[in-house]
């Protein structure tokens, strides 16, 4: 071979061999996740990991599997990136053990009571998967079903699913799209849009379990936390909305000025409705009247000073604080979730609305469309 040629020759295995890094490195996401240990066929459908970027830095990670959130960097005080959410770095984890962490939760969010409605005069049973209740859809909710999924430009995200009539006992086939968006203010804009060719019911929202301080060693219990609400709704000793509507004056649920989750907690530890949660998973009664231009709640770290505002068209916010997490999975990191290691801020309708007609109904027509808008707008807090 003459010496030319041996030249082009080394030239273009230097190329290939860089091109082969790079493509390596494309793989693996600035939060550290690898996209191949995302990549699966469930259910006769492939299953990936989708990468959300803005020019700032920020990052979201999303799974098309039940939709979820698997991380999301944003700045902290000192500029440094800080992955806020919990979550686990391959998609076996979520199949193996079902759970909520990140999902996209439909058709219905929250509880229904026995997992029985009446609609039009004709009761629907429902899949039960809680007890004696029906919680985020069921087993066939939509946090375990594979979207179809768009990526129309690096900072956003298109998730589809077709619903079909009858899937976990829900009447109705409901054709849903989500959309994710990151802007350049590192704010997280989610729009939920649906339809149905029969009368059904439907609730989504997300289940994101934050951890602002970066670091799910550390509790949520001192970070800050403000819910623009005056009143909650109580539950029952099966974790079922009683259908009543409280005050939170002058209880530990009242987070109309901020106030660390610790000290709200300390108010009055011997609350029966804390004692029957093992803490705070209740929903509030929103008082900015489904207007994104009004916050919902704010919640921040004095660890790291990142701050996030939720701003939501929907009625109302279930407040969780992690409080059934019990130290038996191992997320990213290989890092333990204990109770109270994570807080869900989760704008949805009211739980077991369905059973009560006096709330904010849920009740989706034929010819009607579902929307829905959630924002995350995360920022920082000295």
């Amino acid at each position: 071979m003459k010496k030319n040629q041996i030249n082009v020759l080394s030239v273009l295995i230097v190329v290939l061999v860089g091109a082969c890094q790079n493509n390596v490195q494309e793989q693996k996401t600035a939060s550290g996740l690898e996209r191949k240990n995302f990549q699966r066929v469930i259910n006769g459908q492939e299953t990936d990991l989708f990468t959300l970027r803005n020019k700032s830095g920020a990052e979201i990670c999303i799974t098309n599997y039940g939709g979820r959130i698997v991380s999301l960097l944003v700045p902290d005080r000192d500029g440094q990136l800080q992955d806020v959410v919990l979550g686990f770095d391959n998609i076996q984890e979520y199949v193996d053990k079902p759970s909520s962490f990140g999902a996209t939760v439909g058709r219905f969010a929250n509880r229904i009571a026995y997992g029985k409605f009446v609609l039009d005069g004709d009761t629907i049973s429902l899949d039960v998967n809680d007890g004696e209740h029906t919680i985020h859809g069921g087993a066939e909710g939509w946090r375990s079903q594979v979207f179809d999924a768009e990526q129309p430009a690096d900072n956003s995200l298109i998730l589809r699913y077709v619903s079909k009539d009858g899937e976990a006992g829900f009447p109705g086939e409901v054709n849903v799209k989500v959309t994710f968006t990151l802007n350049e203010e590192n704010a997280l804009k989610i729009d939920y849009l649906a339809d149905t060719d029969k009368k059904t019911v439907i609730n989504m929202t997300n289940h994101s379990f934050f951890n602002l301080s970066g670091n799910p060693e550390h509790t949520i219990l001192d970070d800050v936390l403000l819910v623009n609400a005056d009143s909650y709704t109580p539950l029952n000793e099966e974790l079922i909305t009683t259908g009543t509507i409280e005050n939170v004056a002058s209880t530990p649920f009242d987070f109309t000025d901020p106030i660390s989750v610790r000290d709200a907690l300390s108010r009055d530890s011997s609350h029966k409705q804390l004692q029957l949660a093992q803490g705070f998973d209740h929903n509030y009664v929103l008082r900015m009247d489904r207007n994104l231009g009004h916050v919902a709640a704010t919640v921040y770290s004095p660890v790291t000073g990142i701050s996030l505002d939720v701003y939501t068209t929907e009625p109302g916010m279930q407040v969780y604080t992690g409080n059934m997490l019990d130290g038996s999975r191992k997320g990213k990191g290989e890092i333990t979730y204990h109770k109270q290691t994570g807080i869900c801020l989760e704008p949805q309708h009211y739980p077991d609305s369905p059973n009560k007609p006096e709330w904010p109904t849920t009740i989706l027509e034929p010819g009607e469309q579902y929307i829905s808008t959630t924002i995350y707008q995360f920022g920082i807090q000295n």
